[in-house]
């Protein structure tokens, strides 16, 4: 590898040539990766598998997808990760790819080992890191008798789950409830989702490519080299924070200055804790598994990233990005990072705005988008416009299968994990009045504005009101006991936010 130019040396200003001169990959480098990719595939698809038997049956070899760098279109002129992604006719399921998988790999090994002379080039298996667990992949190197750079390349076994691939079908929600009740190991089954996440990356314009392959320069030449030994997040977590970063910093346009966008992405490294990134281009919220799955998710400790083609993979989760923040603090401070005038820069949120619905009893609902780190009190400010309050605003929102909660004015949405569409009930109430919550037979909490010295029957009076059973067939209860007509709220010590339940009489 010849002398690259350092990064932290390099202007601001020159950062496009940097990326032209440097990190682009030129001609004899992209064909000796691709002749290594076309070597070992026809291996694997005529001869690895060619009249044998494996685990008593025959396998036959659906198609060889290329992933890593090098399928997505975001290679460097000195590195490329290679990931052969092999669909078998074996795999019937995810559970069935788990428990056949180190049966496959480790056939793959052997018949590599006996037939690697056939490849022109020599190969030296790579080590996985935890002995403990099934290996996903078999990893390897491939180094050319040309070139002195090692190529690495990952075969990773997959069930074919999306069946034929169309870019720009969305895949039915039940291949990922599949994937949800299969119970595997988050991102354990990624593989069979390679095509998307190529699709995800490869359809970015060319600008954005040369961002991301800056982006991935810095990570391969000044944070990974010092931290050699920890876990840190992987390229490709730092890829997607990329591309989030264009989408909200440019909106998406192809024509942006790349000193800016390097700089907006060192600075969403620096503030990580706050991060929550998903995307809805393959899987959203409509099915009901998937989206409480999803909302589940969404409450991880951040930074949060999704795959966006795999929910169960957040590639956020259990890495060292308080190391990563501090080489990107670092890098903040060279001359790549020094743009002539930082309030021009990219503005971006850590997560995206949330779309909420409110509601009040006898209204039309509402919406409005609101940055899920913004004080609660200033939505109220719009909400109280929106319906012409002038009492005491108090909202509240239930999760599928949780309690109903109040939402505090000091907080945001982000301090109850909420990222997503969220439906919220607005309640006005007037001193001394008080906010209870009715638990309905259907699982839904309403809440009610009561006197704290109000009679449980002027309750069910507006129990009936809202459209709920008449008094005659109500029966309400409080921490396991019916509650009379005649006694008030006081007498009964409900106190504020407090549920009851309503069950139908007959």
């Amino acid at each position: 590898m010849e002398h690259l130019q350092n990064l932290y040396e390099t202007p601001a200003d020159r950062l496009d040539a940097f990326v032209s001169h440097s990190l682009q990959p030129q001609g004899d480098w992209k064909e000796e990766v691709q002749d290594a990719w076309q070597r070992i595939e026809r291996f694997l698809r005529d001869q690895c598998f060619r009249d044998e038997l494996v685990l008593d049956q025959e396998v036959r070899v659906l198609k060889v997808v290329k992933g890593g760098s090098s399928g997505k279109g975001t290679t460097l002129n000195y590195s490329s990760d290679v990931d052969m992604v092999l669909f078998l006719s074996c795999f019937s399921s995810f559970q069935n790819l788990a428990q056949l998988r180190k049966d496959i790999i480790h056939f793959i090994q052997e018949k590599l080992d006996h037939r690697s002379r056939s490849l022109a080039y020599n190969i030296s298996l790579v080590q996985p890191r935890e002995r403990a667990r099934a290996p996903r992949s078999l990893s390897f190197r491939v180094q050319s008798r040309k070139s002195s750079e090692a190529i690495r390349v990952d075969v990773l076994p997959a069930f074919n789950a999306l069946g034929s691939f169309c870019p720009d079908t969305k895949p039915s929600p039940e291949v990922y409830e599949d994937l949800i009740t299969s119970a595997g190991q988050p991102g354990e089954f990624s593989s069979s989702f390679t095509e998307l996440q190529k699709h995800f990356v490869k359809s970015c314009p060319t600008k954005l490519k040369s961002l991301l392959r800056l982006v991935k320069h810095w990570y391969l030449q000044h944070l990974k080299p010092k931290y050699r030994k920890v876990q840190l997040p992987s390229k490709y977590a730092l890829e997607l924070l990329t591309i989030y970063a264009w989408e909200m910093g440019t909106d998406e346009s192809e024509n942006f200055d790349m000193d800016e966008g390097f700089v907006a992405v060192m600075k969403l490294l620096r503030d990580h804790e706050d991060i929550c990134i998903y995307w809805t281009k393959y899987y959203d919220f409509q099915n009901e598994i998937v989206r409480n799955y999803l909302k589940q998710k969404l409450k991880e400790c951040r930074p949060i990233i999704l795959d966006p083609a795999d929910p169960t993979n957040n590639l956020g989760k259990g890495k060292r990005w308080d190391l990563v923040a501090k080489e990107a603090v670092h890098c903040l401070r060279q001359p790549c990072c020094d743009i002539e005038d930082p309030g021009q820069g990219w503005h971006i949120q850590p997560a995206r705005d949330v779309q909420v619905t409110v509601k009040k009893s006898g209204e039309e609902a509402q919406t409005l988008s609101v940055n899920p780190y913004s004080p609660i009190w200033k939505m109220k400010k719009e909400i109280k416009n929106m319906f012409f309050l002038n009492g005491h605003q108090r909202l509240s929102f239930q999760e599928p299968g949780g309690k109903r909660q109040p939402l505090s004015s000091q907080k945001t949405l982000a301090d109850y994990g909420i990222f997503s569409k969220v439906g919220i009930r607005v309640l006005e109430t007037v001193p001394p009045e008080i906010q209870i919550f009715v638990k309905e037979p259907s699982g839904q909490n309403r809440p009610y504005a009561v006197h704290p010295d109000g009679l449980i029957w002027h309750l069910k009076t507006n129990i009936e009101a809202a459209g709920g059973p008449c008094l005659e067939d109500q029966i309400l209860k409080f921490q396991g006991r019916n509650l009379r007509n005649h006694l008030s709220l006081r007498d009964l010590q409900i106190k504020d936010c407090d549920t009851i339940t309503l069950i139908r009489r007959g």
